[in-house]
């Protein structure tokens, strides 16, 4: 029972969505001859999980070698490579991102598949490299009753990729992810190997955190573990609106180490209805079994998802599904169990549509005013929203490009878009007019999404950009470690 119900409960949840692009040949989106064009990624074009983005590259290569010196030396070569013939370089875990972060225009995009993972269980922490899937490190430390204590929502990104991209999860009350991290070594644009921490090369291990691999190649990392439990989902219904106060209340009790919301969007009443759903550990503690994968009803869950494009009947059904059914339906399970998740495939088989993300990071006192621009700006717009699930993330004080300096809730968002020029071009105007709402109110938004907002918007919600740059161009005067998040929005400032 506690395995469906997480199912019924992760019905196209946002986490998920658009992740599954990268596990298959991507289209591409060709406007050369101002005509967009449907049709596979050419050889030595590399595309991420919007399937908008590809990218020549001069070389791509997936290194095996362990982490220590083999590794270093194999890193440093092509590092001296990519500097001599002056092109970049980015090392990338799944390419997850949509908007081209992990991408190195005529560079070198490198990936790396090997590693072990320590464990120190005295210390509750665990020393893994940073090519580590979540997938790894939930099996390593599941055996030995402890769990991540704040990762990503699937399983299969990578663990270096999660800091440098500065992702959150749900278990509260934690910041990013990065707020776990206590130290890591990494390979600087010059090749030179150093240990970061908030006491050791701070500035550098701020600007690693949410940095996008630009500061450096993240080698190892040590990082904060917690208790895996058996834990028991709560739900409570409100008005959309409502459901700020209602996070905020399940963060005042000290038991509560899990928790998202929802808000239905159906457009009828979008926004309108909100769900709330907190996990509290279960008085059983014993045997706990070992933390289990996917199984059928995430396909079932894929199904239903994509009936709700154009189908407002689908969206109502999915909304009586999670807000009525499953707190009927209660169940329990692990800690690790909730969070091993890996990337469920959604496809629907359509080669004209493609699933996008957006997030956004809201004051909950100004969430009455972020529900009203959301219903200025999407409603309106060409595209078809199918999820939006609400987690918090406390205030982050160490990552120079920090989107959450004041504790904030997160929205995020997903869209079903068709593969045009139209649909891009409206998604564009409708993100612009998000952003700018989001500066009304102050909040922010996420960066590893498409690249929509201006270069004015950018820096405005993230202050700190500027000098972020002029400390990259200092470290790295070749700009050897550059990707389209530098390209499009860094480099211009």
């Amino acid at each position: 029972m506690g395995r469906f119900t997480r199912r019924a409960l992760l019905l196209g949840t946002g986490a998920i969505i658009g992740a599954y692009a990268a596990n298959r040949l991507a289209p591409w989106h060709d406007t050369s001859h101002g005509v967009a064009q449907i049709g596979e990624t050419p050889a030595g074009w590399l595309n991420d999980a919007s399937l908008l983005s590809p990218t020549p590259v001069a070389k791509h290569i997936v290194l095996s070698e362990d982490p220590g010196e083999a590794l270093i030396a194999r890193l440093r070569a092509e590092l001296a490579e990519a500097r001599q013939a002056g092109r970049p370089l980015c090392l990338s875990a799944a390419r997850h991102s949509m908007g081209g972060q992990s991408l190195p225009r005529d560079g070198t995009a490198l990936g790396w598949d090997n590693g072990q993972i320590e464990i120190d269980s005295a210390a509750q922490t665990y020393l893994a490299p940073g090519n580590a899937r979540w997938s790894q490190i939930i099996a390593a430390l599941d055996p030995v009753g402890m769990s991540p204590k704040v990762m990503q929502s699937n399983n299969d990104f990578g663990l270096a990729a999660t800091f440098s991209v500065n992702a959150h999860g749900w278990p509260v009350p934690h910041g990013p992810m990065g707020s776990t991290v206590r130290g890591l070594t990494m390979m600087l644009p010059d090749g030179e190997v150093v240990t970061c921490s908030r006491d050791e090369n701070a500035d550098l291990f701020g600007m690693a955190m949410g940095g996008y691999g630009l500061i450096g190649l993240i080698l190892t990392m040590e990082v904060e573990a917690a208790p895996n439990m058996r834990i028991t989902p709560g739900f409570e219904r409100m008005p959309g609106e409502g459901l700020a106060d209602a996070f905020l209340a399940a963060l005042d009790d000290p038991a509560v180490g899990m928790a998202y919301g929802r808000l239905s969007v159906q457009r009828a009443e979008f926004l309108d209805q909100g769900l709330m759903i907190a996990y509290r550990p279960d008085e059983d503690q014993s045997d706990l079994p070992p933390a289990s994968g996917s199984g059928w009803v995430s396909r079932v869950a894929a199904h239903i998802y994509r009936a709700q494009l154009y189908r407002e009947p689908a969206k109502r059904l999915r909304w009586w599904t999670e807000a009525s059914l499953n707190p009927r339906l209660g169940g329990t399970s692990t800690r690790n169990s909730l969070m091993n998740e890996p990337v469920v495939t959604l496809d629907d088989g359509d080669p004209t549509r493609t699933d996008i993300l957006h997030e956004y990071f809201v004051p909950a006192d100004r969430w009455a005013d972020f529900i009203a621009v959301c219903k200025q700006a999407i409603p309106p717009s060409y595209q078809e929203m199918l999820n939006v699930t609400i987690r918090y993330v406390a205030a982050d004080k160490d990552s120079w490009l920090a989107y959450a300096p004041t504790p904030r809730l997160a929205a995020v968002m997903s869209f079903s878009q068709e593969m045009s020029d139209r649909s891009e071009a409206d998604m564009a105007r409708m993100t612009r007019e998000m952003i700018d709402g989001m500066d009304r109110i102050g909040g922010s938004y996420y960066l590893p999404y498409r690249p929509h907002a201006t270069v004015e918007q950018f820096a405005t919600i993230y202050p700190r950009a500027a000098g972020f740059a002029a400390a990259k161009r200092q470290l790295d005067p070749r700009l050897t470690l550059r990707n389209a998040l530098w390209d499009t929005y860094l480099e211009p400032l």
